[in-house]
């Protein structure tokens, strides 16, 4: 491929990750193409220096198309600047959402203060962003939670020293893959190495997958790990007392949609008094719209145009309850748990307007805590290996996550530090954006 051509694709990718189409259509091969290229720019703006460095050193006649691919490569590497630029201040957009979400004194709840080192941009981690290996970890592979076999397999994520754990926090990761493919291990590991050898037990469940198994066995498998959880976590050092949830995009619906029905019996046939509570949920990129009722059109065409044929195997139009029933937006209560909902910007796949207006109702609805973090440039899966964004996401929700625990082991009420009134205020200028 010649030096142009090289050029040329680098550019389109570049513009498809700084402002990727929108549409049902568009939507999957803009992710695609935009989601590896977009987190890992640093590596990318280096080739692409490297690139035109070299062949400068040629000492060849620019001509036209050299000097076409000068340019091209010049623009690129201003967009790649940009997105990292956007990158890095992501730590300062979530400790904005913290705070707001929070009040200001919430790291009076922390173990301690972050120390600016603490909240660097990881510049060494970048050169292996798909190394998951960790010295301070260790893992219990393939623990069965139900018949389904591999289905129904979990991993535990332990702190690898010699001493025994007690009473710890458990964090149950749910992975996403469109509710049709996806496995335990390939989603969530940076955050459940984080916290596993902070002392934490991480539980990661794989479960049943249509169109297979169509709705609901996905949340039903969901309600059983938790059930598991807390029948059986003591035996690994974890409390059962205290367990929060996580996941990414089917994996953040999974966690929102439990988080928001403990208890749901018809969610939980056969176990129906099982208590499935969790403390606090933290989604990232999640749907939260299955039934279409936001009025979105990438939440019905999603709907009509994917979860019924694939996953629901069944129309909104002949049974509209079964797509209420798994919309979290129409299952907040009063009694809602304490959330953490993350999402990007940029996000193709899932519209960001599905996390606004989520977040919105739970401001609206819930007596408990609501931080929202909407991350400029981001696309879809961001978290999924090591970059610039997904670091500190993971610090954020780290540092979240440590608060929410330390405040409910002291007895302390976790609410938001938001005035009501700015609540209200936001809520409706989300609701105009929407509309």
């Amino acid at each position: 491929m010649s030096f142009l051509s090289r050029q040329t694709v680098i550019a389109a990718l570049t513009a498809n990750a700084l402002r990727p189409p929108r549409g049902q259509r568009a939507g999957v091969p803009a992710f695609a193409a935009g989601w590896v290229f977009g987190e890992m720019a640093p590596q990318m703006l280096a080739l692409t220096a490297l690139d035109a460095a070299t062949h400068l050193t040629r000492r060849r006649r620019a001509g036209v198309r050299g000097t076409a691919a000068i340019a091209l490569a010049g623009a690129s590497a201003l967009g790649m600047a940009r997105m990292i630029r956007q990158s890095r201040q992501a730590r300062d957009g979530f400790e904005d959402a913290l705070v707001e979400g929070l009040g200001v004194d919430y790291v009076e709840q922390l173990d301690e203060v972050p120390s600016p080192a603490d909240l660097a941009t990881p510049w060494r981690r970048l050169a292996r962003p798909f190394s998951f290996a960790d010295d301070g970890v260790k893992v219990i592979s393939n623990l069965p939670y139900t018949e389904a076999g591999r289905r129904g397999h979990l991993d535990i994520y332990l702190p690898a020293g010699e001493d025994a754990i007690k009473d710890t926090p458990v964090l149950l990761q749910v992975h996403g893959g469109a509710w049709t493919l996806g496995a335990k291990e390939h989603q969530g590991r940076p955050l459940m190495n984080q916290m596993a050898a902070k002392g934490w037990v991480c539980v990661a469940i794989n479960y049943r997958l249509a169109p297979r198994d169509p709705w609901p066995a996905h949340i039903v498998d969901v309600k059983r790990a938790i059930a598991w959880v807390k029948d059986n976590i003591a035996d690994y050092g974890g409390d059962p007392d205290y367990l929060t949830i996580t996941g990414g995009s089917a994996g953040g619906h999974l966690a929102a949609l439990a988080a928001l029905t403990p208890g749901d019996r018809a969610f939980q046939p056969g176990f129906e008094e099982a208590d499935t509570s969790v403390r606090a949920a933290v989604p990232f990129y999640g749907v939260y719209d299955f039934a279409g009722s936001t009025g979105l059109a990438n939440a019905i065409g999603m709907r009509d145009g994917f979860l019924g044929p694939r996953v629901m195997q069944t129309t909104w139009t002949d049974s509209p309850d079964l797509y209420e029933a798994a919309s979290p937006i129409l299952r907040i209560t009063p009694d809602a748990p304490d959330f953490f909902v993350i999402h990007g910007e940029l996000d193709t796949l899932v519209s960001v307007d599905q996390a606004r207006l989520f977040t919105a109702e739970l401001r609206r609805t819930s007596g408990r805590s609501v931080v929202y973090a909407e991350l400029p440039g981001a696309q879809h899966a961001f978290d999924v290996f090591h970059s610039i964004r997904s670091a500190h996401a993971i610090r954020a929700v780290d540092r979240y996550l440590t608060w929410h625990w330390n405040t409910w082991r002291h007895g302390l009420e976790a609410d938001s530090g938001v005035d009501p009134e700015e609540i209200s205020e936001r809520d409706e200028r989300d609701d105009r954006n929407s509309a």
